[in-house]
């Protein structure tokens, strides 16, 4: 969440903007949208350093009009059929290389995440005419830099049939518990409950309020098992995000390492 780097945007040059949007609002939901652009591949910007260069800066030009459109119907009421481009989408930002970056990054495709992120809504005359600068940022900074959109863990569910549960009480049980769970086996013609994968389990702890299922079912969770889950904003692919989490951990591990080291034992 707080150290993996992203590219976001960080400043951004209104040229003209007659939206209904303020310009500081604009800058801040432009600054949200997840642009799709390896980190690695730039450095980081150098404080102080207004203009950017084509090793720590994207550059992104968002520039579109609204206008009527002429041959809509006069009982419309639909701004669909009114107005051409009253909605500005992510999908109108353009990348703008700079310097070299052509040749640089010959098959990059720097865009945002989503195309389909609304920005703004304009109305005939109004406009907008930015120019952004992308740099590489960490989310302790700056949530906009976070590459995570959630990250949760918890211990693997561990559940135990303490005695054999049939018939309408295995079906019973079954409803107790996320789908695929618990299973129902035909042995001897009878139907017999049984844990097919515990990990899928919620605790959602609805067992516990049946009489006759409450004392044959034990839940637990198995301490030493942990089931992490990592949601990306689509900036990154979740098994990327973290192995470079990873790294930066080992990185810090390697730096207390060093500063015992170097502190002189008495």
């Amino acid at each position: 969440l707080p150290e993996v780097p992203t590219m976001a945007v960080e400043k951004v040059f209104v040229y003209n903007n007659t939206s209904i949007v303020q310009d500081e609002i604009l800058a801040h939901r432009l600054g949200l949208i997840p642009i799709r652009a390896d980190p690695r591949l730039f450095e980081y910007r150098n404080q102080g350093d207004e203009e950017g260069t084509e090793i720590d800066t994207l550059q992104f030009q968002l520039k579109i009009k609204c206008s009527r459109n002429p041959q809509a119907a006069k009982e419309s009421s639909d701004p669909n059929e009114l107005y051409f481009n009253h909605k500005v989408y992510s999908k109108h930002m353009t990348w703008v290389p700079l310097g070299n970056q052509t040749d640089l990054f010959p098959d990059a495709d720097f865009r945002p995440v989503h195309d389909d992120i609304l920005i703004a809504l304009l109305r005939p005359g109004q406009e907008i005419d930015v120019l952004m600068h992308c740099v590489k940022g960490i989310g302790k900074d700056h949530a906009k830099f976070s590459p995570v959109a959630t990250a949760s863990y918890r211990l693997l569910p561990d559940i135990t049939l303490l005695q054999p549960i049939e018939d309408e009480a295995a079906e019973l049980l079954q409803k107790c518990f996320s789908p695929g769970v618990i299973e129902i086996q035909n042995i001897k013609g009878k139907k017999v409950a049984r844990v097919a994968n515990a990990r899928l389990d919620t605790f959602s702890r609805e067992v516990f309020r049946h009489e006759g299922l409450k004392n044959r079912v034990r839940l637990a969770r198995v301490r030493n098992h942990y089931i992490f889950s990592v949601e990306s904003t689509g900036i990154l692919p979740p098994d990327v995000l973290v192995s470079e989490a990873i790294k930066i951990l080992m990185g810090k591990c390697q730096r207390f390492l060093n500063e015992l080291d170097s502190v002189p034992m008495e």
